[in-house]
């Protein structure tokens, strides 16, 4: 750290404002200071924490300590080996990576194992128990799937035996060391999970966790007291345990918000706020409208707090060398016989988004008229999504399963071509049932896992293809066998159905991509050409790229373009009771003002939106602009609504008018823009 200008300390009013270069910003920041973003100067009103800048030495030493120790705990969750000796049942190993995970997770109280999939992060859970022997009560949440699975795992890896319970239903084992639930029957064991004193809580799959609150998360983390309020219901505590480890390969599924829930249950001392994490991490913006915390910001800090504080995490290119990496592609089968259906989904697709626009523009209309009236548009919006869902599913169904005599040629030559085993996903299990009908009919020997299949079937028909040589296809629904099963005999995944959640089709792909892969695997997304999904599948890639971004650092930045699925209003994100509030404020000469902008742009806008061209409305803007332009006069509650558009588009419409809008002086709306 270069001290350089001795550091000094002014008392401006009630604050003591510390004078420093930007590379000795770490010495008031470490003594206590706290950084004013708006006056860029470090300060406190602290007398004592001031005092401190008299020994900026033993500063300088408690900064270099405190940074070498959160450099050590960063290295020490990417680390790929350790030199630990650890418990293991005799004949069993722990490889050189699981040594490390389970020593760096010793040395926190609370752990996410965020390890790239298939690197073995139940063993390293098991791991912990084996070498803290004051852990007795054990709780481990899985999905329904992998209960059987973490029975056996914990009989194979435990160096001292356990009695195991498996919750099924309302059934509750008693007097067992180790239970094993899964989330779906959480709430109905509250009592039961409330009432004890757990040792350790494992969470499985725990990105099932992302929504706050859903009622298993809720169960999970518990309700504190702002919630209960705003919910209008009692606080729970949730799950207590002097331990928690969760599991998951996927710690954001979609994007950094969904993360927040867990994060807070594992480190709520460093994750403790949500606001500021939704600002910090979020992207977290606002205007006088309302937030928006959908984006993405600072992931590399994210990162680095997360290792810091919970997260061990290593990639399979890191801690197995050995192992290529996937290869994903898209391709596009020509429709065919298929096009009558590709045609009908793609009519109902641009039909129902042309209508439900409309709907949602008359529902943001509505914001500027009474509470009946709003709530009539609201609910019409609603039922036409919910019919609109309805239908796209049905049609989604009948292109899937039009699709599949083409899904099966391509199986019949892919296996012909390469000679090697295939595992083949998809969502309904009818298309599931038709694949495997094809493979018996061209006497192909393949297996099925979907959510109907037993569960001693499901290992039976895994450890069959896993082994045996004959059997060359594995068919599976993407739900039920995308998690907890290893599939490494095969390194070709084909896809013959989407799902939309990057998460889901990344842990199926990872059923091959995994420990004692050898080969490159391959996946392939089959769509029918000029489909939906063959739109689909570019932003599903793409989505599952910027995940991997996030989360593992990487260099490249996606290739595959963007597909917008739906337009944002600029007026979505304000309520009736925010346009009634700024409403109030507007004087006669802003509403007059606002009017004229919107009419100005309504003018400029000759194309309707139909090309980018940076002139007049774009797409969802247009019909509510053009809808408060063509109207004689404007009541406050519209031109509030008008204030939004007006301002998204000022730089169309110059400083003066803008600033007549606002109620600013020219000079605060230039300095503004």
């Amino acid at each position: 750290m270069d001290m350089g200008t001795a550091i000094r300390v002014d008392k401006i009013d009630n604050r003591f404002v510390a004078r420093c270069s930007y590379d000795q910003r770490e010495i008031p920041k470490g003594a206590g200071f706290r950084w004013d973003a708006a006056r860029k100067h470090w300060y406190t009103t602290d007398a004592a924490i001031a005092a401190k800048l008299s020994d900026t030495d033993t500063i300088i030493a408690e900064v270099a300590a405190k940074t070498a120790a959160k450099a050590e705990r960063i290295e020490a969750s990417r680390a790929a080996t350790a030199n630990v000796d650890l418990p293991c049942p005799e004949g069993l190993t722990y490889l050189p990576y699981q040594r490390a995970g389970i020593a760096a997770a010793l040395g926190r109280n609370n752990v996410l194992f965020g390890d790239e999939m298939g690197l073995g992060k139940t063993i390293q859970a098991i791991g912990i128990v084996n070498a803290d022997t004051s852990i007795k009560r054990i709780l481990v949440v899985c999905p329904a799937s992998l209960r059987l699975n973490w029975k056996r795992e914990m009989d194979r890896w435990l160096i001292t035996p356990r009695t195991i319970g498996i919750v099924n239903g309302t059934d509750w084992p008693e007097n067992t060391d180790i239970t094993i639930i899964n989330y779906d029957v959480l709430h109905k064991h509250v009592e039961k999970l409330y009432g004890t004193t757990w040792d350790l809580v494992i969470t499985d799959e725990a990105h099932y966790l992302k929504s706050k609150d859903a009622r298993r998360s809720k169960v999970v983390f518990g309700i504190d007291d702002y919630a209960a309020k705003k919910a209008k219901c009692e606080p729970t505590p949730g799950i207590q345990a002097r331990r928690k480890v969760a599991l998951t390969g996927t710690p954001i599924p979609n994007r950094p918000i969904e993360g927040y829930g867990l994060f807070h249950w594992l480190a709520p001392d460093k994750f403790k706020n949500f606001f500021q994490y939704a600002i910090r991490f979020c992207a977290g913006h606002q205007t006088r409208f309302g937030w928006d915390f959908t984006g993405s910001s600072h992931l590399d800090q994210l990162q680095d707090s997360l290792r810091e504080n919970i997260m061990i995490r290593r990639l399979k290119a890191d801690v197995l060398t050995e192992l290529p990496a996937k290869r994903r592609c898209i391709i596009e089968i020509p429709a065919n016989g298929a096009s009558e259906y590709v045609a009908r989904e793609m009519e109902a697709w641009e039909r129902q988004e042309s209508e439900i626009e409309n709907l949602r523009v008359q529902a943001e209309l509505a914001k500027a008229g009474s509470k009946e009236e709003y709530e009539a548009a609201v609910l019409m919006l609603r039922t036409a999504a919910t019919a609109a869902f309805t239908e796209m599913s049905k049609l989604r169904h009948d292109t899937a399963m039009a699709t599949v005599p083409y899904a099966c040629q391509h199986i019949i030559q892919a296996l012909n071509d390469g000679g090697g085993k295939i595992v083949v996903m998809a969502h309904h299990k009818d298309v599931v049932k038709a694949i495997m009908d094809a493979m018996k009919a061209e006497d192909i020997d393949a297996v099925q896992l979907t959510g109907d299949t037993p569960m001693q079937t499901r290992q039976d028909n895994v450890d069959r293809f896993q082994s045996d040589p004959k059997c060359r296809v594995f068919v599976g629904n993407i739900q039920a066998a995308g998690v907890g099963i290893t599939l490494t005999a095969a390194a070709h995944v084909i896809f013959a159905e989407l799902d939309w959640v990057p998460g889901n089709m990344t842990q199926a792909e990872d059923r091959c991509h995994r420990i004692g892969q050898t080969d490159s695997v391959l996946v392939q997304h089959l769509v029918l050409e000029g489909s939906l999904s063959a739109r689909m599948a570019k932003v599903l890639i793409e989505k599952q790229e910027i995940i991997d971004r996030a989360l593992d650092r990487m260099k490249e930045e996606p290739e595959t373009p963007v597909i917008p699925t739906r337009h944002r209003a600029a007026t979505e994100g304000t309520t009736q009771d925010k346009l009634q509030a700024i409403a109030e404020t507007l004087k006669p000469e802003q509403i007059t003002a606002i009017h004229k902008g919107l009419r100005l742009l309504a003018d400029m806008d000759e194309d309707l939106a139909r090309a980018l061209n940076g002139v007049g409305y774009s797409k969802m803007d247009v019909a509510i602009g053009h809808s408060l332009a063509e109207r004689a006069h404007l009541n406050p509650r519209q031109a509030a609504l008008g204030l939004k558009l007006v301002n998204k588009y000022r730089r169309q419409l110059g400083p003066e008018l803008i600033a007549t809008a606002k109620g600013e002086s020219k000079e605060t709306a230039v300095a503004k823009d």
